[in-house]
């Protein structure tokens, strides 16, 4: 799978999404880097199938406003550390990859993974 990491959200997820066998980039790797504007986030990832990964609640409203971006994955865990955040994604990864090949907008939260329609 293909993955953007949004700005508010570590770089080390793109890079362990990428250890993990994933094509993963984070805004920082962006030419506007974590300045990157929303839309052209979504652009991006539409012209290259990414999955954007995300806390920000604007993506949800263009989602089911536009369905911009194509596909969207939710992080809603509050606040918790970054080490604990790599350990639920990891542990979670193979559920969402199953969910992607048949969901456009899934949720992680910290206890479950919630499929949007």
């Amino acid at each position: 799978m293909k993955f953007l990491v949004d700005a508010q959200l570590p770089r080390r997820l793109a890079l362990e999404l990428a250890a993990a066998g994933h094509d993963a980039v984070h805004t920082l790797d962006l030419p506007a880097a974590n300045r990157a504007q929303d839309a052209d986030i979504a652009t991006l990832a539409t012209r290259e199938s990414r999955v954007v990964v995300t806390k920000d609640n604007d993506f949800v409203v263009s989602f089911h406003l536009r369905r911009t971006p194509p596909k969207l994955l939710l992080i809603s865990t509050g606040n918790i550390s970054n080490n604990d955040l790599s350990k639920l994604l990891a542990a979670n990864l193979p559920a969402l990859e199953k969910a992607f090949g048949k969901h456009d907008f899934v949720e992680l939260s910290a206890t479950t993974i919630i499929i949007h329609s």
